[in-house]
């Protein structure tokens, strides 16, 4: 029975120092500019409102592009449980800020982190690009960061949206086990 309290407690040390990495690493924001701005999506309200973490993203992304970080950006989510497609409803969101329509790229494909790191790898490759910049939760930059470089976008930059919230205490560990699993594997 010792042996389990000791794998328990190791368990638990293990995944306290894993999300303060994850923490530490998510809310050092790296602002090089870069061909390419990939806005993660998140989740959409009924209404067809962007939820306030998907709204801190887009906030960050209006202020990165203002201030001349990149010139594209690509909108990148899928459809949710509320019937909403999210990278429809982030493009809407910029555009009625001041992005023009022009500047922005719609991947309504990107379901998951590593989807979004698959399709704007390839969009990159398509148009030339060669950086990219993430934009996302702090939580969600470490695993982002990760599924770009095996999805091959080996210069890149990131920052967090300015937005802390309660759920991120659930939010922490399943990164950790996301961070895991995206770590053995590859960009398929």
């Amino acid at each position: 029975m010792r042996w389990v309290r000791f794998a328990a407690t190791g368990f638990v040390a293990f995944l306290l120092v894993a999300m303060g990495v994850l923490t530490a690493v998510g809310l050092h924001d790296r602002l090089a500019p870069a061909d390419l701005g990939v806005v993660l999506g998140s989740k959409v309200y009924p209404s067809g409102r962007p939820s306030p973490s998907l709204q801190a993203r887009l906030e960050k992304t209006l202020e990165l592009y203002r201030a001349g970080k990149f010139r594209t950006v690509m909108v990148s989510g899928g459809t949710g449980r509320e019937g909403w497609d999210e990278a429809q409803v982030m493009r809407a969101w910029l555009v009625a800020r001041g992005v023009p329509d022009t500047a922005i790229v719609v991947d309504s494909q990107g379901v998951d982190t590593l989807a979004t790191a698959r399709n704007a790898s390839a969009l990159m490759r398509a148009r030339g690009f060669r950086s990219a910049m993430i934009v996302t939760q702090y939580f969600h930059v470490p695993r982002a960061r990760l599924a770009m470089r095996k999805c091959g976008v080996a210069h890149l930059s990131w920052a967090h949206a300015d937005l802390f919230e309660l759920r991120d205490a659930f939010s922490l560990p399943r990164e950790v086990v996301g961070y895991s699993v995206y770590w053995a594997g590859d960009c398929r």
